[in-house]
């Protein structure tokens, strides 16, 4: 059993340092972001090793920034991470069924995008040390990445922590763009909530909503209406 744990978390930490890699890239410019939000380099450090999520991070870091109250950030960070919730649905279709709880937890807390991905992969039982050992390497990654942008944005001039600030948009039009190229109901929905985002920042209307709340609202929003106006159907889901 020993021996069977240690082959399978081996596999998971060579498996693991491209993951790794990517992280300490993208990490960097979530630590100017961390910055930029008033964060120490301790605190942002600390965030990156406990959460580990580039979209929840930047939400979060964003409404630290803007000044929202706890219970705004709270269910954004829900909102924003509850993907994680199928991740770990379709995992644990994978996982001996006398798994114990505290395994499933563990593995729990490190389930991302990449993590889920590599680890749906593999073929037959999952083995809880496989993710184990890719989060030995990709969650140091991606925490001293953040801390190198914390340190950056502390000791490079104001232009240029700016200009580093861009990389952080740059991740998320890799995220969006490509879908939307190949999706005109994914481009449609990119631009309305582009023109929706800006309405609520240029109406005065909308003044005495803070900025969490804004954002809140447009998410809720517009995820229902596509939700609702353009479902996807099942051989629509599994060929995404």
């Amino acid at each position: 059993m020993l021996t069977d744990r240690k082959k399978w978390f081996i596999k998971g930490l060579r498996d693991g340092i491209p993951i790794m890699l990517g992280y300490f890239a993208v990490s960097i410019a979530l630590g100017i972001s961390a910055r930029n939000a008033g964060m120490t380099a301790p605190q942002a450090t600390l965030a990156s090793a406990l959460i580990m999520a580039s979209a929840g991070q930047y939400i979060g870091f964003t409404l630290i920034a803007a000044g929202a109250s706890y219970l705004e950030v709270m269910v954004m960070e829900a909102i924003a991470n509850a993907r994680y919730l199928l991740m770990s649905c379709a995992l644990s279709q994978k996982l001996d069924p006398a798994l114990p709880l505290r395994h499933r937890l563990l593995m729990g807390l490190w389930i991302t995008d990449e993590i889920f991905g590599v680890s749906v992969s593999v073929e037959g039982r999952l083995n809880p040390y496989y993710i184990y050992g890719m989060a030995a390497v990709a969650t140091p990654g991606w925490a001293l990445g953040t801390l190198t942008g914390v340190v950056l944005g502390n000791v490079l001039p104001v232009r240029v922590v700016s200009a580093l600030s861009v990389g952080l948009f740059g991740m998320f039009l890799s995220i969006f763009v490509p879908p939307a190229r190949k999706n005109r109901v994914i481009a449609a929905l990119v631009a309305v909530s582009f023109a929706a985002s800006y309405a609520f920042n240029a109406v005065s209307w909308f003044d005495g909503i803070s900025s969490g709340l804004k954002i809140i609202i447009l998410t809720v929003v517009i995820s229902l209406g596509a939700a609702l106006l353009f479902p996807v159907g099942e051989e629509d889901g599994h060929g995404a």
